[in-house]
């Protein structure tokens, strides 16, 4: 039987809380799960009201990666059929939450292994409780990090970091994740799901295109040289100047109120 509510959708205002709710596998994911989160983050996509997404787990952690018993996994001679999984599940989700329309926000409640672990650090901004860990655990069973893992890591920590991570698949505390750069945040338990609904009200009160396109250009920019960048930056901020959002910022500003951005 697939999982009926294997996604919880919530709204609070134009905030958007979506919680992986597979909480006896902790929110492992399976096709099912993957395909309903794809489902609900275009539906926050194509919602206008939506300025801002955040994505939890639902009882003891956020997503321990892969439910490597999901009858849907599929086996290539004899063996399972990870690349096949990463090319069809991850890799199209990956790439839709970093081309969402607004911030999306990862509050991680617990363990993030695997894919799971990678999945939350390819959010704009991650915010983990204390007790919650963050274990690149690919190498334990012989396999490479996945949904965007390698390239994820070493960008974020660096090299040596990044290395080290996916080698030892150590379990790494979430205040030893924030002091290295892996996340954007860690807080107390109990104030997770406040703190990340905070910032999430923040960030859809601000410019949220200018926001999408701040994800966009940082992004580019890693694979360009300083002079390409520079130009980069240019076509963007051309576009965006001609946007409600630039000018009602700057009229703002000017008129000292406070704005009202709408575009999206």
């Amino acid at each position: 039987m697939p999982d009926v509510a294997s996604i919880l959708v919530a709204a609070h205002g134009p905030v958007r809380v979506l919680t992986l709710n597979r909480p006896a596998s902790l929110n492992s994911f399976n096709a099912e799960m993957n395909r309903r989160l794809r489902v609900a983050l275009g539906d926050a996509a194509a919602d206008a009201a939506v300025r801002a997404v955040v994505i939890t787990g639902a009882g003891r952690g956020f997503c321990a990666g892969q439910d490597l018993n999901d009858p849907e996994l599929g086996m290539v001679g004899g063996a399972p059929d990870v690349g096949g999984v990463v090319e069809t599940l991850y890799k199209p989700l990956a790439l839709q939450v970093r081309a969402m329309p607004v911030p999306v926000i990862a509050a991680v409640n617990g363990v993030a292994a695997g894919a799971g672990a990678n999945f939350a650090l390819g959010c704009d901004l991650v915010i983990a409780a204390r007790s919650a860990s963050f274990i690149q655990a690919f190498s334990k069973i012989g396999l490479v990090p996945d949904c965007g893992g390698t390239w994820l890591l070493p960008r974020l920590v660096g090299r040596a970091r990044a290395i080290g991570l996916a080698m030892t698949g150590d379990k790494l505390p979430a205040e030893e994740a924030q002091r290295i750069g892996l996340i954007w945040q860690c807080v107390d338990d109990a104030a997770l799901m406040d703190t990340a609904l905070a910032l999430a009200a923040k960030l859809a009160a601000m410019p949220t295109k200018a926001l999408a396109e701040t994800r966009a250009a940082i992004d580019e920019a890693m694979g360009l040289e300083f002079a390409d960048a520079l130009s980069m930056e240019a076509r963007r901020q051309d576009r965006l100047g001609r946007a409600h959002d630039a000018q009602e910022g700057i009229a703002a500003f000017v008129e000292k109120r406070a704005p009202k951005f709408t575009d999206r």
